[in-house]
């Protein structure tokens, strides 16, 4: 364990906590979060997650902008289901990223795990980017990706880090209760 690796793990608190909380100042702080996590895991040779780092990066500005977004004829955007169809394209998208960039970290790169960590990023990116929509089957989703990414850190020797996502499924769990119930989407 890092210096480096307890901060962005105390700041990864922190930005998923506020998510949970819709208070947009999740995305600000989960910035600079995932920035420092694209080192750790660069440095431990998991490529697809220091790439999906990267990624997210932009995905919090993307969410930073999707809940605060100053156009004064919309509402502040409102948590909302995705319906079925939407649901399993997503999740097709996410196998297919997930395939295409296994392929590519397993004859290209010596990832540490290039199959198992190209399938955690291509299923988080979809999971990201429903949190950013505030659609509620975005915590489902991280529940299960966070357990898996427990084991993989383990593995990998980040204890912290394994601590960090076992905290994370804990805090989705709060976040998908809390948005079930959230007025817009119980009135809708």
């Amino acid at each position: 364990m890092s210096g480096l690796e307890l901060f962005a793990a105390v700041l990864g608190v922190i930005a998923v906590w506020l998510t949970t909380k819709q208070n947009p100042w999740c995305w600000p702080i989960g910035l600079v979060m995932v920035l420092l996590y694209s080192w750790i895991f660069f440095e431990v040779r998991l490529y697809s997650d220091m790439l999906l780092q990267l990624v997210y990066a932009v995905l919090q500005l993307y969410g930073w902008w999707q809940w605060t977004r100053p156009d004064s004829q919309r509402e502040a955007r409102q948590v909302t289901h995705l319906g079925i169809q939407a649901v399993l394209f997503g999740l097709g998208l996410g196998l297919l990223g997930s395939l295409a960039l296994g392929a590519a970290m397993a004859s290209w790169t010596d990832a540490a795990q290039p199959w198992l960590d190209a399938a955690l990023t291509g299923f988080s990116l979809v999971a990201q980017l429903w949190m950013a929509q505030k659609r509620v089957q975005c915590w489902p989703l991280w529940i299960v990706l966070d357990v898996i990414f427990v084991g993989l850190f383990l593995y990998k020797a980040l204890f912290l880090t394994a601590a960090l996502y076992a905290l994370f499924t804990l805090i989705a769990v709060q976040g998908w209760r809390a948005w079930r119930r959230d007025p817009a989407l119980v009135n809708a």
